[in-house]
C-alpha cells in the first residue's frame, strides 16, 4: 500500500475575515440593530444579515459592541447627509423645518419606519448601554435639538417664524413631535402626517 506523501494543506485561520465591502457590511448590521437594539442583537443575527461568520466579525470589528460604534457613526453621517441635502432646496426657516418634518415622517412610514431610528432606539436603552454608548447618543439628540434651533433662528431671520418664540423651547417641543414619529413608526404609519406637521408649524407662526 503506497503512502501519499503529498504535503498537506496548511490550516486554515479560524475566524479569518472574508474580502468584503465593509459599508455594505456595516449597512446590514444597521438594520440589524436598528430593529433589535443593542443588547438583543446577537452576533449570530449580525453574522447572517452581514453575510459574515462570527469570527470574521470579531476578527474585523473586535467585538459587538465596537461594531455598534461604527455602525451609529455611519447611520448619524447617512442620516445627515440626506437631511441636509433635502434642506438646501429651501429659501426659509419655517420651510425647512416643515421639510425636516416631513423627512421624519417618510422615516416612520412603511418597511423604513418598521425597521426603527438607531438612535431614538438607543435613547430608549440609555439606562443599560454602557457610559461611552450613552454619551454618544446623548450627543447626537443634543446635536438634532440644536440643529432645530438653528433652523429655527433662521426662520425668525428671515420672518418665516414668529420672532417672539423661545427657539431652544420650540426646538425641543418639534424634537419630541419628529421622536414620536419615529417610536409610532415601529408600530404602524403615523396617523394623519400631514395634519400632525401642519400643527407643529403653527406653532412656529
Amino acid at each position: 500500500m503506497t503512502r501519499n506523501t503529498s504535503p498537506a494543506a496548511p490550516p486554515r485561520e479560524r475566524g479569518r475575515p472574508r474580502n468584503f465591502n465593509i459599508d455594505d457590511a456595516l449597512d446590514n448590521a444597521m438594520i440589524v440593530f436598528r430593529q433589535k437594539g443593542f443588547h438583543a442583537a446577537s452576533i449570530n443575527d449580525l453574522g447572517e444579515a452581514m453575510n459574515l461568520t462570527a469570527g470574521s466579525i470579531y476578527k474585523a470589528f473586535q467585538d459587538k459592541r465596537s461594531l455598534f460604534l461604527r455602525v451609529f457613526e455611519r447611520y448619524i453621517l447617512l442620516r445627515n447627509t440626506d437631511l441636509r441635502a433635502r434642506l438646501q432646496q429651501f429659501p426659509t426657516g419655517l420651510a425647512r423645518i416643515a421639510e425636516l418634518l416631513q423627512f421624519y415622517l417618510e422615516s416612520a412610514s412603511e418597511i423604513e419606519g418598521r425597521r426603527g431610528c438607531l438612535v431614538v432606539g438607543s435613547t430608549v436603552e440609555l439606562q443599560t448601554l454602557d457610559e461611552e454608548l450613552s454619551q454618544l447618543v446623548r450627543e447626537a439628540v443634543l446635536r438634532n435639538r440644536n440643529f432645530l434651533t438653528s433652523l429655527i433662528r433662521q426662520g425668525q431671520e428671515d420672518g418665516s417664524v414668529a420672532a417672539h418664540l423661545d427657539a431652544d423651547t420650540a426646538a425641543g417641543l418639534l424634537l419630541c413631535v419628529a421622536f414620536g414619529m419615529r417610536v409610532v413608526g415601529k408600530i404602524q404609519d403615523v396617523t394623519n402626517g400631514k395634519e400632525t406637521i401642519n400643527m407643529a408649524l403653527n406653532i412656529l407662526k
